[in-house]
C-alpha cells in the first residue's frame, strides 16, 4: 500500500486500501474494518490517517494479517516513496520503499 508521513501522520492511499463488500470474504472486510478502527480518519475516496500513537499496533495488524496467508504482501506492505527518507523505526518491518 503506498504511504508517506506528513507532520508525524502516516497517510495510506485511499486506492490501495482494502475495501468493504457485503457478503464478501470475511478476511478481507475484517481487515478492513481492524484498518478502520485505529485510523484517525478514514473517510471514503480520502487517504487514510494514522498517528504515530497507534503505529506500533498497526504495524502489529500487517505483520499478523500478513502472516495469515489470506492477503497478498502489496495488501499488508507499506510501500514508501524514495523521497520520503528513513522509515521510522515502529514502520520498517511492514514498510518498503516504492
Amino acid at each position: 500500500m503506498r504511504a508517506r508521513i506528513e507532520n508525524k501522520i502516516l497517510l495510506i492511499h485511499h486506492e490501495d486500501l482494502p475495501e468493504f463488500k457485503k457478503g464478501g470474504s470475511v478476511v478481507r472486510n475484517s481487515y478492513f474494518w481492524a484498518l478502520r478502527s485505529i485510523a484517525g480518519k478514514a473517510s471514503r475516496y480520502r487517504d487514510w490517517e494514522y498517528e504515530s500513537e497507534v503505529w506500533l499496533a498497526l504495524s502489529r495488524m500487517l505483520l499478523s494479517f500478513a502472516e495469515s496467508g489470506y492477503l497478498g504482501v502489496r495488501e499488508t506492505l507499506l510501500e514508501f516513496p524514495l523521497s520520503q527518507g528513513e522509515i521510522p523505526s515502529l514502520l520498517r518491518d511492514v514498510s518498503t520503499f516504492e
